[in-house]
């Protein structure tokens, strides 16, 4: 086992699995135990940030609230800016918005208006990827503003339900994938 393969395994081993929450069914992937251990929550940022490296990013985008911990951790690593994309009305100034939908609904997201300049590439880093309705609410909102995803980068990918399909023509990795 190689040296990367070694931490994915550490990292994999730190997330706990929650059965039925938030509501029978579900299997959720607790992180809280992978940011309680330095040397996992290291290890997890270097291989985002590995990832996000090499691909021309002007910026992180973070996507609200579990991919500010690890789009933050990422843009501090790289020397890069931090765009955060927060839920409707959390965004003190001028911002652009977007809706998307939920299983059961519509959810909004915002970025400030002057977060991504036209011609920019940005990373967008988030914890988990799913449907991946969030993460193409971010791109679009980017893409409002001129800019470009060159990459999406997420923790864990939860392949079933093929959110990467919704990213299709964005380079998309997951260090895990359930």
């Amino acid at each position: 086992m190689n040296i990367a393969d070694e931490r994915i395994a550490r990292i994999t081993s730190a997330i706990r699995n929650v059965p039925d929450f938030p509501k029978p069914g579900i299997q959720f992937k607790d992180i809280t135990p992978l940011l309680l251990d330095g040397e996992v929550f290291r290890d997890t940022i270097d291989l985002l940030a590995e990832r996000c490296a090499n691909f021309g990013v002007n910026k992180i985008v973070a996507i609200d609230a579990r991919g500010f911990i690890f789009g933050s951790a990422v843009a501090y690593k790289l020397g890069l800016g931090l765009v955060v994309i927060r839920k409707k009305g959390k965004l003190p100034h001028i911002t652009e918005a977007v809706s998307y939908s939920l299983e059961y609904g519509s959810a909004t997201v915002e970025m400030h208006a002057d977060a991504v300049e036209p011609g920019e590439q940005v990373a967008l880093v988030d914890d988990l990827l799913a449907t991946g309705g969030t993460a193409a609410a971010a791109n679009e909102l980017i893409r409002k503003r001129g800019g470009s995803v060159a990459r999406a980068v997420f923790l864990i990918e939860l392949t079933f339900l093929n959110g990467r399909q919704v990213l299709e023509g964005i380079p998309t990795d997951a260090l895990i994938a359930y």
